[in-house]
Order: structure tokens, then sequence, then C-alpha cells
């Protein structure tokens, strides 16, 4: 049903300062810059091998720029959602209608390059909060066009979302969110003693989002948290971003075994983010 972790979307107030920030975070360019007329948008778009990262400002009016003018307003710049792909949306509507609650209907999306006037065209559906739970999450088909993707990833950039963080205080209602509805391969649910709560592991197109369970009387939420990204080389990646202004805490060993980790603590727009290089084993 789903298949991948489609794109992540970043608000920003200034969009060519937070493209110049990301482009040396990431250590490549962007491979899209374009906007949603009718959704009073601009965006600006980095590819990975495993997903996008979208950064969007507001530029006129429309749902988009009043979603990203509220997350601003409420949460300051940062992270402001995730989406999730699929290859057949009316399916999956078709399924959450049946088990759950009605969706509504699936909307058509249309995005135009400014310097290529390429034309990409997609299919979304926005989740009723019974679904989402606090997160600002849909679905998305793409029916025409795809992003260019960077011809080769220099060894000191990032190429991969390791893993997206996301919180819950009802990590029950998570697993019957996405793994039962979503039908999401849940590849590991711990229990964690010293801190007193659950880890998940929801895993798909090569990345994972992970889920910090911890209980309490509130109402039921859900919120993003932080990204993990994946290098290949962390030592000469750690020394770019220094030389680039950064601040990024020393390389360590990571928790997981065979991973080296560092902490990047500025430039980021609010987004907790950490490094990773898996080691061979």
């Amino acid at each position: 049903m789903i298949t991948n972790l489609d794109h992540l979307i970043v608000s920003v107030k200034d969009i060519s300062e937070a493209e110049k920030t990301f482009s040396k975070l990431f250590g490549m360019k962007p491979v899209w810059r374009g906007e949603h007329p009718e959704l009073g948008t601009i965006n600006s778009i980095f590819n990975f091998s495993n997903t996008y990262f979208e950064i969007l400002a507001s530029k006129g009016k429309g749902l988009g720029a009043a979603l990203v003018e509220k997350s601003i307003e409420e949460k300051g710049e940062g992270l402001t959602g995730f989406v999730l792909g699929t290859d057949d949306i009316e399916s999956i509507k078709v399924k959450i209608q049946k088990e759950i609650i009605d969706v509504g209907k699936i909307s058509i999306g249309e995005g135009m390059d400014f310097e290529s006037n390429e034309v990409r065209k997609w299919k979304n559906l926005f989740l009723p909060d019974h679904l989402t739970r606090g997160l600002f999450c849909f679905l998305i088909q793409h029916t025409q066009g795809k992003l260019p993707m960077p011809s080769n990833f220099p060894e000191t950039s990032i190429h991969k979302l390791d893993h997206l963080v996301v919180n819950t205080n009802d990590p029950d209602g998570f697993i019957d969110i996405y793994k039962n509805t979503y039908g999401i391969r849940l590849a590991l649910d711990q229990t964690v003693q010293k801190w007193g709560g659950r880890m998940l592991f929801f895993r798909l197109n090569k990345t994972t989002i992970e889920v910090i369970g911890k209980e309490n009387d509130e109402d039921v939420q859900d919120s993003l948290w932080g990204l993990a990204w994946d290098v290949k080389n962390l030592e000469e990646t750690h020394k770019r971003l220094a030389n680039e202004g950064f601040e990024i805490t020393p390389v360590k060993e990571g928790r997981k075994p065979h991973t080296l980790v560092s902490t990047v603590k500025s430039g980021t727009y609010n987004i907790p983010t950490l490094l990773i290089e898996h080691l061979p084993s």
C-alpha cells in the first residue's frame, strides 16, 4: 500500500537563504526550484537516494501559504511534515474508508521547475485528524515527470536519509495506523527500560521511521522530532562542515554497533540533525 517515505517538508521564511544553508549542509545543490500558484507557495528540492527534502516558503495566498505561516508562527522555522508515497492512491483511499473513516477527495497537484520548465504532476490524499494525530502528513502518488537525481554524491555530501524520528504518547495506536492501515513493515518493537518507553522502527525504501513512545494521560499526540542522515565518510564530512562554519560535535562511536555519529548543532533550521556513517561489520 505505502511504498516509500516520499519526502520531508521544511517551512522557512526566506527560501533563498534556506537554500544556501542547506546546500552547504548537504554538500550539493537543489535539483528543483518551483512554485505552486494555487497553494501560494514556492519551493526548492534536494534529492537523495531514497527520498527528497522540500523547503517551502509562502508566496501569496492559499492553503499551502497558510500551512507554512501557521507552522512558523507556532513552532518556528523547521520540519513541518512528511509525505508517504503510494503507487495506487485510489486503492488505499478505499481501504481507509472501509476500515476507518471517510477521507474526502483525491486532489491533483502540479509543479514547474523555474529553470528547465519541466512539469511534474501528482495526486494527493489529505488525511483526517484521526490518522495524523497532530502530524502534518498526507499521501502522494506521482503521475507525471521525475525529479532529477544528482549524477553522483561526493564523498563528503549527505546521500541518504537514515531515519526520521517521531514522538508519540500512544505507541499501540501508532502501530495500528502505520502497520495495520498503511501496511508499513514494523521491524522493531522494543521496550527501553532506562527511559521507560518503547522504540518502534517502521522500515520502507531503505529508511526508517523511528518512533519514541512514552505513554501519559494527555490526549493522543504524535510529533516530529529530528532527522538522521547517512554519509559515506563522516570524518571528511565533519571537516567540510566545520570549514563551512557549522557547529558540529566530535565524531564518536554510535549506539548501534559499527557506526560513527556526529550532531550538527547550527544551521539546521531548528531540526535536530544527526550524521551517521555505517562501517563495515
